[in-house]
């Protein structure tokens, strides 16, 4: 096992038992998915999303969650770069969501990077009121069509404080999404705590390999080089997605038969990127 799979495997180990505690509620018991083919849509932002060959190297997680599900499970990838859990609904697109679900899906969802910002009326969410609110929409939307909502804490940036560990940086967002999962009895995924726990464990210099640090020249698609520490190198969207497809089987929302790989090295030549 890589050293970046063993960190995984330690990070979602420390933290994920308090996700599995939230399946206790009767109205998540009662989901459990049948048997049978099922797809997985996520509802997100930028680090879940689809990216093209125009954005090489840069990718999302659900780009590499593919790789530990089982043939019979498909990914249906809605997350949009730049959208929040408002501006998400407000341009619509949560309807194909829901006209597409049947029972026995799954809707990962996935929100906070840009409800933070307060600048942008049109994204910005409170944490403790209208966040909750909008999230809530998703869980009952899916609920609605049979579907089993999970909700997935924001994974976290590359950000580390001068003693050199790893800090956070969403605020009160995923103890709001937390509480939430509590409060109705949805499944959870801590993929910001675990994902914390990594970055912490990885360090500041070995962590830029799962985030888009490119040298210049080392990439047409930025030759000035770059430095971005939310978004993802196939390195780091191949860990996250190993984080929550460990996740959602650790909470019992996928069967050990719905995952693969999740101890394997997935090579990080595996990512391709469709024409734009």
């Amino acid at each position: 096992m890589s050293l970046s799979r063993r960190q995984t495997v330690t990070a979602l180990a420390a933290v994920l038992p308090a996700a599995t505690a939230l399946t206790a509620h009767p109205a998540a018991a009662a989901a459990r998915p049948p048997t049978g083919p099922r797809t997985l849509y996520i509802a997100g932002d930028s680090t879940a999303a689809q990216k093209y060959a125009d954005a090489a190297p840069e990718t999302g997680w659900g780009m590499a969650l593919p790789f530990f599900l089982g043939p019979h499970l498909r990914v249906a990838n809605h997350a949009v770069n730049g959208r929040s859990s408002r501006s998400f609904l407000d341009e619509g697109r949560l309807t194909p969501i829901l006209a597409a679900l049947r029972p026995g899906d799954l809707l990962l969802i996935q929100f906070g990077h840009n409800d933070q910002k307060t600048e942008d009326p049109t994204r910005h969410t409170e944490p403790w009121t209208t966040y909750r609110e909008h999230l809530l929409r998703y869980v009952t939307g899916a609920r609605s069509r049979g579907a089993r909502p999970v909700l997935l804490t924001s994974v976290e940036r590359r950000r580390f404080g001068t003693g050199g560990g790893a800090v956070p940086t969403h605020g009160e967002y995923p103890a709001a999404m937390r509480a939430l999962a509590a409060d109705h009895g949805v499944d959870l995924v801590d993929v910001q705590a675990a994902s914390l726990a990594l970055w912490g464990r990885l360090g500041p210099e070995a962590s830029k390999e799962h985030f888009l640090w490119l040298a210049p020249g080392e990439s047409p698609h930025h030759p000035d080089g770059k430095q971005d520490n939310t978004h993802f190198r196939p390195r780091g969207a191949i860990e996250v997605a190993r984080m929550v497809a460990a996740g959602l089987c650790r909470t019992r929302v996928l069967r050990p038969g719905d995952t693969r790989r999740l101890d394997a090295d997935v090579p990080p030549g595996r990512i391709t990127w469709p024409p734009a």
